[in-house]
């Protein structure tokens, strides 16, 4: 895939692009804590069925960069959005299909809200994605509690000073967490390794996982989209949902309740053998899933 850079909103934003031009568009974005590697077997899959595809660095990863020293390092979920509509504008593309998990599942699920007429289809791992902040510190079962250890971790400065300074293994330890049953070497981990090297990737990683628990304040400049989220939209564009019968953080039980939100168009599926880095684990299985809610915006 092609390493392209564009200016979009506050940021100077790497992505790779595969295939033609006039292509269907596709962007399909990762999660924390992956990269864009994690779509290099579903790419080639896409652009055999005709795809444009795009696939983002999320802010702080790899060679997406801030444009000015003075923005707020925010790693809000009203961030995420406003830089994947910003992506989209800069790009000239008027709507594309989106697909993803993790924190670009949610700036997915965000735009296909707020802004459905950029969205000609969704694939979200996890359900519905956008954070329900003001619920934010209602416990749940312990065993689902002990999946989130990471977010409580980070809470602190002994967190912000362990994603500092041992952020490989302490990535590399999510990994193997979340992804039990994929049995990942280490050339693949090294690929994306250098994209936790962002200057901005402790500040923003911390950020996010503080204020989805009001712990922090957000960025100004996003209270607007901050506040339509909390009132968790619905869903109306063709959607497609997935989870991983292995997901190690995801909540277990925790997903079917989502389904109220989604009020176009919408089926789930589980995939078998799979954890939390669906497309990099089961790629054919996330590209048809693509191509299938291609075909229902077509019909």
């Amino acid at each position: 895939m092609t390493l392209k850079d564009i200016e979009a909103g506050v940021l100077r934003i790497g992505y790779r692009e595969e295939g033609a031009a006039d292509g269907w568009p596709v962007v399909l974005l990762h999660g924390f804590p992956y990269d864009v590697n994690a779509y290099g077997a579903v790419t080639p899959l896409l652009v055999a069925q005709g795809a444009r595809v795009i696939v983002p660095y999320l802010r702080c990863f790899g060679p997406t960069r801030f444009i000015s020293a003075e923005t707020p390092r925010s790693g809000e979920q009203a961030a995420l959005g406003a830089d994947l509509l910003a992506l989209l504008d800069a790009l000239e593309i008027g709507a594309a299909l989106l697909a993803g998990y993790d924190w670009g599942g949610r700036a997915a699920c965000i735009l296909a809200a707020l802004w459905p007429a950029r969205v000609r289809g969704l694939v979200s791992q996890n359900s519905y994605n956008i954070q329900d902040i003001a619920k934010a510190g209602a416990p749940v079962s312990p065993d689902n509690e002990q999946r989130l250890w990471y977010q409580y971790y980070f809470h602190g400065e002994r967190g912000r000073r362990g994603l500092a300074e041992n952020r490989l293994a302490l990535c590399r330890l999510l990994w193997q967490s979340w992804s039990p049953t994929w049995q990942f070497d280490a050339a693949t981990f090294a690929a994306t390794a250098p994209a936790f090297d962002n200057p901005d990737f402790v500040d923003v990683v911390i950020h996010s996982y503080r204020h989805r628990f009001g712990l922090v304040a957000g960025d100004a400049a996003y209270a607007a989209i901050e506040a339509q989220l909390a009132a968790q939209p619905p869903i109306r564009v063709p959607t497609l949902t997935l989870d991983g019968a292995d997901d190690g953080v995801m909540a277990q039980g925790g997903t079917a309740h989502h389904d109220v939100h989604f009020t176009g168009r919408h089926a789930h599926q589980v995939i078998d053998g799979g954890g939390h880095n669906l497309p990099q684990e089961k790629p054919q299985a996330f590209a048809a899933a693509v191509l299938t809610v291609r075909e229902w915006g077509s019909a």
